[in-house]
């Protein structure tokens, strides 16, 4: 069957998932443009640009790109840094090349080199970082265009302490907690299982809408006035159309600033696609196997357009990909054509999503965060050893100390990538700390026809060991015995450990693998796996 054939053959599914996509992403699309301090348009541009283009150039089936929120605090802080729009679509256009360039040398697999302790300390701290910046924009109060924390925090006289609440707009915050309360009362089980294709984030801005419509109708004083609703421009011509799209300010192949941000974005955006990418090929039912090279071009490809046409960085986000997936989706059709249907949007019904709330936007924003920065995230590290918790709290510390508090104001803006590079700095220290041995012994025999294998792990195996060890887990051969050796083993780090369940709850079913985990301690219970959580 044709590659056209088999992706035409699944119409009946990938139509009705890529629905469900497009009223994922466009909140999404509006909100994260919001969180990133550019014009909403440019959100808009590159849901079109994730879906159209990198839907068609990716080898993945189900991942769905997009604007992410993972990038929203370093644009943000990048656009303000660099103080032009312009330059800064010069910076996203270098992140495409690089990424390009990434994906031609065959270096898809980064992403095994960094610890999942500092992945999740950068997840926590944009998380952190998004609900400080969206509480001005839910309380109305935001006198800067990109929302301060700071602005809800007076100095000074105690008696100045509640001096803000006389400036809080009330018919804005009383359309963010009735949005939250939507959001979350439609993640319960009796209304999820009922509307379970409709999300949370489309009824919670449907309704914001709806009551301002009528506070507006009703002459309200808490009618939200234009300045804290969207302002997506609007087109009366085709030619008028085409003069929103914004070129880069190529000056900025010269501008340190711009470079810097560029390979910022390339990094970040590379990590959190591979790390999308891992987690969607573990939630696919057929278990299709993404080629990571592949997809680090297709999404430089896309930068690299977003940054021509006034875009968003994009990556592959694991929101809209696990919607599709959920929706029963069965070929990249389903991602194109919810790109598709953002453009016909932007084209025909712009006038509509100018009468969406910022605050409604916020709380979608603020829902976000939380989910990347909650308690359970805390006290999951702390459980999993200090192996796992230094290079954690190291990376949340510095970038907060740097993009939140300021503390060190030159570099401001930089925080997440020196984070990143200090909770690398932590988890090697910690892990040098052990003795640094070969990963394992292979040994390979014949018996009755049968191959067996006995992989041997050394005294202490480390995540710097993760890549060799997947590797050769990935290259046992079909209808073997395997033995997975831990009896002289002291320390095995959690990635390895999630690794090695991996290939035997799943990996090893599928190639009709026997294999067998030899003394491996209790407290690592080997018997526990769930999909998604190998990176």
């Amino acid at each position: 069957m044709s590659i056209k054939s088999n992706i035409f053959g699944h119409l009946k599914s990938d139509i009705p998932a890529g629905i469900v996509v497009f009223l994922v992403a466009l909140p999404l699309c509006l909100g994260i443009s919001l969180a990133s301090g550019a014009p909403f348009f440019s959100g808009i541009i590159s849901g079109i640009i994730g879906g159209v283009i990198i839907g068609s150039l990716s080898g993945s089936k189900l991942s769905v790109s997009g604007p992410a929120a993972g990038l929203a605090a370093l644009v943000l802080a990048a656009i303000h840094n660099i103080g032009d729009f312009n330059l800064f679509l010069c910076a996203v256009l270098i992140a495409g090349i690089l990424q390009i360039i990434i994906g031609l040398a065959k270096l898809g697999g980064i992403a095994n080199y960094f610890p999942s302790s500092v992945i999740n300390g950068m997840l926590t701290s944009i998380g952190i970082l998004i609900i400080a910046k969206q509480i001005p924009h839910a309380f109305g109060y935001d006198k800067e265009e990109n929302g301060q924390l700071t602005e809800l925090m007076p100095f000074g006289d105690i008696h100045e302490l509640f001096v803000p609440l006389n400036h809080i707009d009330v018919g804005v915050f009383l359309i963010c907690i009735i949005s939250i309360i939507i959001m979350v009362v439609w993640e319960k089980p009796f209304i999820k299982n009922r509307f379970k294709f409709v999300p949370g984030a489309l009824v919670a801005v449907i309704v914001s809408i709806i009551i301002n419509e009528i506070l507006k109708a009703t002459n309200n004083s808490f009618t939200i006035v234009q300045d804290h609703l969207v302002n997506v421009k609007v087109a009366r011509s085709p030619a008028e159309f085409f003069s929103f799209f914004t070129l880069p300010d190529f000056r900025g192949f010269l501008d340190s600033k711009v470079i810097i941000t560029g390979i910022m974005i390339a990094i970040i955006a590379s990590l959190e696609t591979l790390l999308s990418i891992e987690a969607v090929d573990n939630l696919d039912p057929e278990r299709n196997v993404t080629n990571t090279n592949r997809e680090l071009i297709a999404q430089g490809i896309g930068n690299s357009i977003a940054g021509l046409i006034g875009g968003l960085p994009v990556t592959s986000v694991i929101v809209r990909s696990s919607a599709n997936v959920n929706a029963g989706a069965k070929t990249k059709l389903s991602a194109i054509f919810h790109g598709l249907l953002l453009l016909v949007c932007i084209i025909l019904i712009p006038s509509l999503l100018n009468k969406i709330p910022l605050s409604a936007l916020a709380a979608i924003l603020l829902l976000t965060g939380y989910k990347l920065c909650k308690l359970d995230v805390f006290k999951k590290m702390i459980k999993n050893g200090k192996y796992q918790y230094i290079p954690f709290f190291v990376t949340v510390i510095v970038i907060l100390s740097i993009d939140l508090f300021g503390i060190y104001p030159p570099i401001k803006g930089e925080g997440l990538l020196i984070g990143v590079m200090a909770g690398l700095v932590a988890a090697f220290g910690a892990i040098l700390h052990g003795n640094l041995k070969n990963s394992h012994y292979y040994h390979s025999d014949k018996k009755d026809d049968n191959t067996h294998i006995t992989l041997h792990l050394a005294e202490e195996v480390s995540f710097l060991n993760k890549a060799s060890i997947r590797k050769k887990l990935d290259e046992m051969p079909e209808n073997s015995f395997v033995d997975i050796d831990a009896t002289d083993t002291e320390y095995i780090d959690f990635d390895v450990l999630e690794l090695i369940k991996e290939f035997k709850n799943i990996k090893a079913p599928l190639k009709n693998i026997n294999c067998t985990l030899i003394k491996f301690k209790e407290e690592y219970k080997m018997e526990t796996f769930q999909a998604g959580n190998t990176h």
